[in-house]
């Protein structure tokens, strides 16, 4: 036997891999990311002109907490400030544009798909204004800024992201600047480096850190502007009237048109293989914003929304306790195992049309909006640091298995009912708490982190929520309300196939035979084989000793639901996917709003877009007074001053719509589910990805 030798296929390889057809099919640069560095974002009108003045808009009204009023100073009396475009504003506003300055800018927080237009955004409006300035990016988030370490930003840079998603430019980190000694290193690199400003993009923390920053070199004349950026949604401004300043934050659009494309396709394998339920849990710890906007998009089956279950009220617990003479604050807010069954009655309905598949949105927050959750964080919290202040042990070391810990609580249990002053954990806990899957239960139970906290982001929401949905569907199976549908057609077809008349055994078998529904579903009494059989013998159509025809057991079986769960989370692709037309444009207008605002000497602003929620033409470039939008929170056990985030409104037309369509949605009848394509991500032409469902919806709902 021939053939070339190892030195032979070596080279003729090397020959192969040297063809210009292979070095273009395996470039790192795609065709698809060359025509996406190409692209050019629109701009806003008063972009186009050469020169921008703000102007203080009177009609935004805002409440200034006593706090922040304290803590900041010199920038608390900040208001808004629309940016107009200018052909010839005058010396002094031709001067701060031209004026030569170094202006830093750092990345904080998570990813948010677009943020490096907004670093293309700042850099081509200072270079075009100055040629002279200079950006420096600090790396890895705000320690870039604490240890000096930071690039400059040149053109090849910029030019090199362009429309990309990620932070990867100049990478980010979570670091707060939330110390006075961490201050003066802030402040320490910004003089060193000579800054005239600091742009720092990220979430409620970050802008909090700005505004501190702002008012910390204040008087050495640093400006600092905030940009707001998280895909959770849940930094939208409004001030005192409600009048929207600032619809969304970037990045929003682009993560929830990412979940939405990916959880379609998981709504077209749901349908075509029709035996799973698709359990997508979407990111957005603090607010619901992901999922609604992923249900406008994708209308999957079920979708929680968690600030909805927080409004929940029991009326008719609230009227026991009132004949009692009695108030039961426990009736408000959905209980986990009302959300359970919430979901069960929705996985039966579809069951009995032949569905017995699906898809669920879940927001990662969802536990947070479950007060009986919250009572048992606070609760246990108290217990087990009482337990730690009066024992020589830790409560996880002298309770080290779960069955330790929960006979532990079952005594305090019995505390309770033997001394009516002893509250903290009564019958009714213990017997809630023991509904909870074990998991839980040990999560609950479990270390809290060094401020005595919960560690909520160890949950595993999903399988929370879904390991009651199972048990609770089994119980369903043997009380016989959870059945597969069987198609009338069907089970005639496979009676006839089998020599036996369907019109006979039908009465028997089925609770709505003859009824003229499509699908026929089995009597809640036959719960199994010996059931059936028995129900047979009884209606005379078989001997006590004969054996259940073959077809008749065959619809039987095909009547009997597997429940088959396949979980998805959806978080860290969608918040470094290449952004959307929608988040492409507003990242490189915030970034040239951020010029605006520092050419004009602004400080403790947040640049921000008036009128996201309507067309590209009625965006309006605008400053935001960050210290204005501060309140006091609880934060790591301690009330500090911070940026406020917003929840989903449940009274807003965009949620009205969405409630209005669920049951639609749920598709619990005969024929097609009504899932809904919003296709690939787009970033040049609008199409789709315009505007997101949510904020359409809310524009076009007005005062309704």
């Amino acid at each position: 036997m021939t053939g070339k030798t190892d030195f032979q296929q070596t080279k003729a390889l090397d020959e192969f891999l040297k063809k210009e057809e292979i070095e273009r099919a395996t470039a790192d640069a795609s065709w698809a990311l060359k025509e996406r560095l190409a692209f050019t974002p629109p701009l806003c009108e008063v972009f186009k002109k050469p020169y921008r003045t703000l102007e203080n808009v009177d009609a935004y009204e805002f409440h200034r907490h006593p706090e922040a009023k304290k803590q900041l100073p010199d920038i608390i009396d900040n208001v808004a400030q629309r940016v107009v475009g200018e052909d010839d504003p005058g010396g002094a506003v031709i001067e701060g544009h031209r004026k030569q300055r170094n202006i830093g800018i750092v990345f904080s927080g998570g990813p948010a798909p677009g943020g490096h237009n907004v670093i293309a955004g700042l850099f081509d409006a200072l270079t075009k204004a100055s040629e002279n300035s200079r950006v420096f990016g600090f790396l890895m988030g705000p320690d870039g800024i604490l240890e000096n370490n930071y690039i400059e930003i040149t053109a090849d840079i910029v030019n090199a992201y362009r429309n990309l998603g990620g932070f990867g430019m100049i990478k980010t980190g979570r670091t707060k600047i939330d110390s006075g000694e961490k201050m003066q290193k802030a402040r320490k690199t910004c003089l060193e480096l000579n800054l005239d400003a600091l742009v720092i993009v990220g979430g409620d923390d970050s802008n909090t850190n700005a505004a501190f920053l702002a008012q910390e070199l204040y008087k050495d004349g640093v400006q600092v502007i905030g940009v707001p950026k998280t895909i959770d949604g849940d930094i939208q401004v409004k001030d005192v009237n409600g009048h929207s300043i600032c619809a969304v934050s970037f990045g929003f659009h682009t993560a929830a048109r990412a979940f939405a494309h990916n959880i379609n396709n998981l709504c077209s394998d749901s349908s075509s293989d029709v035996k799973y339920w698709h359990i997508c849990k979407v990111m957005g710890r603090v607010a619901s914003h992901l999922a609604l906007e992923v249900a406008l998009q994708v209308h999957p089956n079920m979708t929680l929304i968690g600030e909805e279950l927080a409004d929940f009220v029991d009326e008719e617990r609230i009227e026991n306790a009132r004949a009692e003479g009695t108030i039961d604050y426990t009736a408000y807010g959905m209980t986990l195992r009302q959300v359970s069954r919430l979901i069960c009655d929705g996985i039966v309905r579809r069951a009995a049309v032949g569905k017995n598949y699906g898809v669920i949105v879940i927001p990662e927050g969802l536990l947070e909006f479950i007060n009986e959750i919250q009572v048992f964080i606070i609760k246990l919290n108290t217990i087990i640091a009482d337990y730690n202040a009066t024992h020589d042990t830790d409560f996880n070391s002298h309770f080290p298995t779960l069955k330790d810990k929960l006979e532990y609580l079952r005594q305090l249990a019995r505390m309770s009912r033997e001394n009516q002053s002893f509250s903290i954990w009564n019958t009714r806990d213990d017997d809630l708490f023991n509904v909870l899957p074990p998991f839980f239960q040990e999560g609950l139970l479990t270390e809290r982190d060094s401020h005595g906290n919960f560690q909520f982001s160890q949950m595993e929401t999903d399988r929370v929520v879904m390991g009651l949905v199972e048990d609770y569907l089994k119980r369903l199976a043997d009380r016989g309300t959870y059945k597969n549908g069987i198609k009338v057609n069907s089970y005639r077809r496979t009676m006839a196939e089998g020599g036996l008349d369907p019109d006979f055994y039908g009465p028997a078998i089925f609770r709505n035979y003859g009824a003229g529904d499509d699908f026929l579903l089995v009597k809640e009494s036959i719960v199994s084989i010996k059931t059936l059989k028995q129900t047979l013998v009884k209606e005379g159509l078989i001997s006590k000793s004969g054996e259940i025809p073959t077809p008749v057991e065959t619809i039987y079986k095909q009547s009997v639901p597997k429940f088959k769960t396949q979980y998805h989370f959806y978080g860290y692709d969608g918040r470094g996917n290449d952004p959307t037309w929608f988040d492409c444009t507003y990242t490189y207008n915030l970034g040239m709003t951020a010029f605006s605002l520092i050419a004009n000497g602004a400080t403790g602003q947040m640049a921000a877009i008036n009128n996201l929620q309507k067309d590209f033409r009625d965006w309006a470039p605008i400053g935001i007074p960050i210290g204005a939008l501060m309140h006091l929170e609880e934060r790591t056990g301690k009330l500090a001053l911070v940026m406020e985030r917003a929840l989903v409104d449940i009274h807003s037309p965009a949620f009205r719509v969405f409630a209005a369509k669920r049951d639609k949605w749920l598709a619990a009848t005969p024929g097609e589910d009504c899932y809904r394509r919003p296709g690939p991500i787009r970033y040049s032409g609008e199409s789709e990805d315009a505007r997101p469902i949510t904020l359409i919806l809310n524009d076009l709902g007005g005062s309704f």
